[in-house]
């Protein structure tokens, strides 16, 4: 297990109020139209979910280990790093409410979602539990800042099962508050909006995020 694999974790469970936020209304989408819902639905949601994300991670961190290699710029890596580092730095900005910048950011995959989210829709109602896995497979593209973060440590990784794992990791965060949705997520709800909560977890993250780039700039300097 790597660093990378537990911040993405990090980010996802301390991050997954806004998740909640931005799919809580999906847990009624996913039950529209049906008199007995099944359990199942929420865990094939997910499970359609966490692959999406497996699968944006694996191809962002393949696509950039080969172009790395073909083009033989063993500095585009160290340059991308230095990109996760301020994605990572908005973060923490943003889960301590210090700075929305990251909400920006958020709203220029808006443009791709618009062309997507007609086939997710399609399949509603869902006619069975699994139906909600591709459901889930598209929905995991909605625009979130949080998966654009993490989507920057996958393009770094070095291979596409590396990027696959920490998207995977950043999903296995989110998952329990997803899987809450309507039950028992008003305490973790409330937990992750404590200040104290939120404070310290983007202080961890801001101090991730720099030494991350602290890292990467010492590799430039050494280079040039």
């Amino acid at each position: 297990m790597t660093p990378d694999w537990i911040g993405a974790f990090f980010i996802g469970l301390v991050g997954a109020g806004h998740c909640m936020g931005m799919c809580g209304g999906i847990a009624s989408m996913l039950t529209m139209g049906q008199a007995n819902p099944s359990k199942l639905t929420p865990l094939f949601y997910n499970l359609g979910r966490l692959s999406s994300y497996a699968l944006i991670g694996g191809m962002v961190g393949g696509a950039v280990s080969s172009i790395s290699e073909v083009s033989q710029l063993n500095n585009v890596l160290v340059w991308l790093r230095i990109t996760a580092a301020v994605f990572m730095i908005l973060l923490a900005c943003y889960i301590g409410r210090w700075w929305h910048g990251l909400l920006y950011i958020e709203k220029l995959g808006q443009v791709i979602w618009r062309g997507i989210s007609p086939a997710g829709r399609s399949l509603l109602p869902l006619r069975r539990p699994v139906y909600a896995i591709p459901f889930g497979f598209i929905w995991g593209w909605l625009p979130c800042g949080l998966v654009y973060s993490t989507l920057t440590w996958s393009a770094v990784s070095g291979n596409a099962l590396n990027g696959a794992s920490v998207m995977l990791a950043f999903g296995l965060g989110t998952l329990p508050a997803m899987l809450l949705v309507g039950h028992s997520a008003g305490s973790l709800y409330k937990l992750q909006n404590n200040t104290m909560f939120r404070h310290v977890a983007a202080t961890a993250l801001l101090l991730y995020g720099l030494y991350t780039g602290y890292g990467a700039i010492s590799i430039l300097s050494i280079t040039y």
